[in-house]
């Protein structure tokens, strides 16, 4: 029985792809920020592990995992968590930077590091859920897509480095996506927004699943997910 581990459970694009596991039989590690949100993953997903471990804290991370109760094999490594803080360069604050480098970037290194291991012992696979502007950088989002940026160069880096240990690595770039974090998005552009614009986030998912399912002999590197024509 496959063992995930999965960070942003608790809402979007993470929380979608940890139901489709839970329904299908895997076995879920969830990182939560805290102890009460881990008591509502295990609650809201029976039978799952969990890491306390906050992401916007990297320096903990070790520490956390040594702490939960792991298997000795890990299938995958699902990074889905991230935050978001738009603005000009000339006007965006040094802790907007610091947050978003933190948790869309150092984190995920970090609990790959920590994961790896037990990653190897199952010659498993790190799935990154980047985003389009990991690929292009727009005005008033130099910060977020910098941190995205960083990420597609970490799983570019650890493809090659991980190769001879047999991990796949995978890299997702989805377009916008109806979620909280678009909406979120919305209001920091002060633009209404209509969920119907954009993807669902299930067809996301469903790339992911792919990714994730498909036979050993072969490795979906890189995936963009864009809206389709309306």
């Amino acid at each position: 029985m496959p063992h995930q581990v999965i960070t942003g459970s608790g809402s979007g694009i993470g929380r979608l792809i940890a139901e489709r596991l839970h329904e299908r039989g895997d076995r879920l590690v969830l990182v939560a920020r805290d102890a009460a949100r881990a008591e509502d993953l295990a609650a809201a997903f029976p039978g799952s592990a969990t890491i306390v471990a906050d992401l916007a804290r990297p320096e903990t991370i070790a520490r956390a995992v040594a702490a939960a109760d792991l298997p000795d094999a890990v299938d995958s490594v699902i990074h889905a968590a991230g935050i978001v803080a738009l603005g000009a360069v000339a006007a965006l604050p040094l802790d907007a930077w610091t947050s978003q480098l933190a948790v869309n970037l150092v984190a995920p290194a970090e609990l790959t590091r920590a994961l790896l291991p037990r990653v190897r012992a199952a010659r498993g696979q790190v799935l990154f859920v980047n985003s389009g502007a990991g690929l292009t950088a727009h005005p008033e989002w130099a910060a977020y897509a910098a941190s995205k940026h960083g990420l597609k160069a970490l799983a570019d880096a650890l493809r090659g480095e991980e190769a001879e240990h047999g991990v796949r690595v995978t890299s997702v770039y989805p377009g916008r996506t109806a979620t909280p974090m678009q909406a979120e998005v919305h209001a920091q552009e002060g633009a209404d927004y209509d969920p119907s614009r954009w993807i669902d986030p299930a067809s996301v998912v469903a790339a992911i699943l792919t990714a994730l399912d498909l036979p050993r002999d072969a490795v979906i590197s890189d995936v963009t997910v864009r809206p389709g024509p309306r």
